[in-house]
């Protein structure tokens, strides 16, 4: 986590100079679509700020209060992040139906959109960072800011190009639709995020290949036991919860079935990351036939 923490105080230093850039190109040409591009870098900073503190809340260690630990504060920071992202669109919106009663020039100075590219790239470098990042550590916080900035990168791109076509065209009414077009991106982002985040506080299941290797690690691992089955799933941030239960012989010793639990869990922990394991062991009886064979 200490790594993770060290990339969103980064990050904060970089939402603040990408927006300095980006306002910068806009007062250097006035075009409402490179206020637009300004104005989602806004929503970047906040949302920066927003997934450093969630990360540093999540490491926080499991204590009476919560003895299941902090990780899904990062889903918070998450959520907050696809509420700024609305607000957003909602305000660039404003400017296109104010730009579009009373429309009024700009110019596509050559310094202000090498600035705005300026800023460009430096979100596309580190818009890689934080994805490479948030997937290693299974952050949905920095997860989601690495979408939220991919957004922003695309639709940068696509304004500079639209910004730089409405000055030669001299149709100045294209600056608006890209301005809309903006807006319309950044609510879908927005939206992933939000489901995204959603999921995680509804006690989403892990995805299909980690459920695959927990289940073959329980097969490999649970040598003198009958079988194993109602294997539960859940994520909070970048923790993993497991739990199951374990058919043993009903004459087994408590502590060969004791054992036995270790040995799955030793394996679980070493295979999956942050991962927190709970079996319920029960006789032979209990079996259903079904669930996870034994190897």
């Amino acid at each position: 986590m200490a790594h993770s923490s060290r990339i969103a105080m980064f990050n904060v230093g970089i939402s603040i100079l990408v927006l300095a850039l980006k306002y910068a190109a806009f007062l250097l040409t006035g075009s409402v679509a490179l206020y637009s591009d300004a104005l989602e870098s806004i929503v970047n900073v906040a949302t920066s700020i927003a997934a450093l503190v969630a990360l540093g809340v999540s490491a926080k260690p499991a204590d009476a209060a919560h003895p299941y630990g902090y990780a899904k504060a990062e889903y918070f920071s998450a959520v907050i992040v696809g509420v700024l992202i609305v607000v957003a669109a909602i305000s660039i919106f404003r400017e296109v139906y104010l730009g579009w009663l009373e429309p009024h020039a700009f110019d596509a100075a050559p310094m202000g959109l090498a600035v705005n590219a300026a800023a460009g790239v430096i979100n596309a470098i580190w818009c890689a960072v934080l994805l490479r990042t948030g997937r290693r550590a299974r952050s949905p916080a920095l997860i989601a800011d690495g979408q939220h900035l991919l957004t922003d990168v695309i639709s940068s791109a696509g304004v500079l190009i639209g910004v730089v076509v409405a000055a030669l065209s001299g149709w100045e009414r294209l600056d608006l639709v890209l301005a809309g077009l903006v807006a319309l991106n950044i609510l879908w982002s927005g939206w992933k995020v939000l489901k995204e985040s959603v999921g995680g506080l509804m006690d989403q299941a892990v995805p299909g290949e980690t459920l695959t290797k927990i289940r073959q690690v329980i097969a490999a691992q649970a040598t003198g036991a009958l079988e194993a089955h109602d294997l539960r799933t859940r994520q909070a941030g970048r923790m993993i919860f497991v739990d199951f239960h374990l058919v043993v012989p009903g004459d087994m010793p408590v502590c060969e079935a004791h054992a036995i639990c270790d040995r799955i869990e030793d394996a679980l922990e070493a295979e999956v990351a942050d991962v927190l394991v709970n079996i319920h062991v029960e006789p032979d009886e209990k079996a259903k036939q079904q669930g996870i064979p034994v190897l």
